[in-house]
């Protein structure tokens, strides 16, 4: 076996998502709820106008899901407790000596960390409830990841950052030729590009200590899209600059260095609880399409969504507002996740 991740612009059978259920980071007030419910399917809503999605929903929400998603959003009820998907669901990968092979790749999940506030055993099942819904090969990992603390070119590139894969309520024994061999085995991946860290608020309570996918991405082999934070009031200020030393010192797998592509952040620099992390670079592509995260300010919207547009050429960019996603502990790529289409 060869497995392989593709890029998230090859083509897809569909999204993956799951719907959120009444819990700590829902919301504590009825108008919270119904936000961070309204905001998820505002996602589904999006995507599915440009691939077909799956949701899987608790028992407890299938009438409220049913109620709130278009009708061509298909439902899978499964007990749920964590409705980040790209975290706690499969990885998706292929086998390009054994075409028409699907594997889903099952790493272990404890809740970015084992926070004592998370809830994860229902949700850790979903990767295995998945492959078996769509014939999928297992692909066993005992390395603690998530699916948004990795990023990779589909050509052997993968971006890392050391503060996840390398954190001690994660993998306390690993290190860094340990998780390249388990990303080599289980992605393909024959290069590896270590990031230092990820955004300020990422290490607050409810963040995930560092994902790359609301940092850096790789929209094509070779030219990377780096979350800009140009105001020296803000903290990221210094660590985007941090992250553009490190990766103009790397090259990819086939040996080129990195064309670096600043996304700007939005204007909006804090809100109630400190140093926003809001950031374009925490979309989704689709197949024709890219759906981009939107924080309410008409100029710098616009500006990611021409920067995305440049980026992914011969793609309808459509914004949605993700506020409420940042305000819950991620973004659109983090409730999302993409399974390639394989030839059968």
């Amino acid at each position: 076996m060869a497995w392989r991740m593709p890029s998230e612009t090859a083509p897809h059978e569909r999204t993956w998502m799951a719907f959120p259920r009444e819990g700590l980071t829902l919301g504590e007030t009825d108008a919270e709820r119904a936000e961070g419910y309204a905001t998820w399917a505002a996602v589904a809503t999006a995507v599915a106008r440009f691939e077909p999605v799956t949701m899987v929903v608790d028992p407890t929400e299938t009438a409220r899901a049913r109620s709130m998603l278009p009708g061509e959003v298909t439902l899978l009820e499964a007990p749920v407790d964590e409705y980040w998907m790209r975290d706690h669901g499969p990885t998706f990968v292929v086998d390009d000596e054994r075409p028409g092979v699907l594997g889903a790749v099952d790493w272990i999940f404890n809740g970015w960390g084992a926070p004592e506030w998370a809830r994860w055993r229902d949700s850790a099942a979903h990767a295995r409830l998945v492959a078996g819904e769509v014939g999928a090969e297992l692909v066993s990992s005992m390395l603690v990841n998530e699916g948004g603390g990795i990023h990779v070119d589909g050509e052997g590139t993968v971006l890392l950052t050391e503060t996840v894969q390398l954190d001690p309520r994660r993998n306390p024994f690993a290190d860094r030729a340990r998780v390249e061999a388990e990303m080599a085995r289980t992605l393909g991946a024959t290069n590896a590009v270590w990031l230092s860290r990820g955004l300020t608020r990422d290490y607050d309570d409810f963040g995930t200590n560092g994902h790359v996918d609301i940092v850096a991405t790789i929209p094509s082999p070779g030219r990377i899209l780096l979350h800009d934070q140009r105001d020296p009031a803000h903290p990221d200020h210094a660590v985007t600059a941090q992250l553009r030393t490190e990766l103009e010192g790397q090259t990819d797998a086939a040996g080129r260095r990195f064309e670096i592509v600043g996304l700007p952040a939005p204007e909006a620099l804090t809100d109630a609880h400190g140093p926003v992390d809001w950031s374009y670079v925490n979309h989704l592509v689709v197949n024709g399409g890219v759906i981009a995260c939107g924080f309410g300010e008409e100029k710098a919207d616009a500006q990611a969504r021409a920067i995305l547009a440049d980026a992914y050429p011969g793609r309808e960019v459509v914004t949605v507002d993700a506020r409420p996603l940042f305000a819950r502990g991620g973004g659109i790529h983090c409730i999302t996740q993409q399974q390639p289409a394989v030839s059968r």
